[in-house]
């Protein structure tokens, strides 16, 4: 899924429309009430980590929690012979089975309710609408994804969008590959987040001193939120650590040599991202590292846990011993 970086620029790509009204949706989704979705106005958009919060109230004016419940955005059934759905524009329509392909699960969360598919938001409160990106999840602004290759049967076909929605200031953003649900209010952990002002380092060195391996701790978003599985390899190269490594036998100054990188890399990535330049990797998907060294790969992730593919270079990131941890060497 998209690392924190790019839902920064997702972000930045939704912030233009706030303040404007939903005239128009389309996409991939069922049981969407496009009636009550247009008399909405987007009111603000938060991002914390891989996730998204787009604020949606029925005035202009943002009131207050209580007030102004949220109409239901859901159609409890699907109207009888409801073949085909539109993106918005007239000229282009999805099928029935091609949408169907293309709608995951999605879970109610945090005191959250579905809003593709079930009942809607419990009380009307829900005025939040959280978005959680998939593998090649995405925020486009007044364009379509085009395909960039032939699928395996050969045709090109166009990514289709799970949710457009169209503003009145003539605008429109298109949302790929992800899923979403209501809340009463966002998730938001700044103290976590690798790209926040507020992120606390303290909290993420002694949760890298635990007795595990360091790559399965970079993952974890109560640490590090926003950090992926690019990150976590580029971050682990240039801190010149082995991903098995386990963090109770690394120095203090190596585990805050690796959290300088994960916030450093991170950082030159979302700054990139934003001027429009590709940001560049040493080790990830790579066959020889910088130093000209042959890298391995491997999937590493914790026991009954989700395997993450990993490079890493064995002469730059040497394993600790079990019994002798290695001393780190500060000019």
């Amino acid at each position: 899924m998209p690392e924190g970086p790019s839902v920064r620029k997702f972000h930045h790509l939704i912030s233009p429309f706030v303040g404007q009204q939903v005239v128009k949706i389309g996409g991939s989704i069922k049981k969407l009430n496009s009636a009550a979705f247009q008399s909405l106005w987007l009111q603000d958009t938060q991002v914390h980590g891989k996730e998204l919060f787009l604020r949606f109230d029925l005035d202009e004016e943002i009131g207050s929690p209580g007030n102004n419940p949220l109409p239901e955005p859901l159609e409890k059934k699907e109207e009888a012979g409801d073949q085909k759905q539109t993106f918005g524009c007239d000229s282009q329509k999805i099928s029935d089975q091609s949408s169907r392909s293309l709608n995951p699960v999605v879970p109610s969360g945090d005191n959250g309710s579905e809003c593709l598919g079930g009942d809607s938001p419990a009380g009307g409160t829900e005025r939040w609408l959280q978005v959680r990106f998939g593998l090649f999840g995405s925020v486009r602004a007044n364009e379509f994804s085009r395909a960039k290759k032939p699928n395996k049967r050969g045709d090109w076909k166009d990514p289709i969008p799970r949710l457009v929605l169209h503003f009145g200031g003539g605008g429109f953003l298109a949302f790929y590959n992800c899923q979403m649900s209501w809340h009463s209010s966002p998730v938001l952990r700044p103290t976590s987040d690798i790209l926040s002002e507020k992120f606390h380092r303290g909290r993420a060195l002694e949760a890298l001193g635990q007795e595990q391996p360091v790559c399965y701790t970079l993952l974890d978003q109560r640490y590090f939120s926003g950090l992926g599985n690019i990150i976590k390899n580029e971050a682990l190269y240039r801190a010149g650590i082995h991903p098995l490594s386990l963090g109770s036998l690394l120095s203090p100054p190596q585990l805050e040599i690796l959290v300088d990188q994960v916030v450093e890399f991170s950082a030159h990535w979302l700054q990139g991202k934003m001027q429009g330049t590709q940001q560049h990797t040493e080790i990830y998907q790579k066959e020889q590292c910088p130093a000209g060294h042959q890298v391995m790969k491997e999937a590493f992730g914790p026991p009954g846990g989700f395997q993450r593919l990993t490079w890493w270079c064995p002469q730059c990131q040497p394993r600790l011993p079990p019994d002798e941890p290695e001393q780190v060497q500060l000019s």
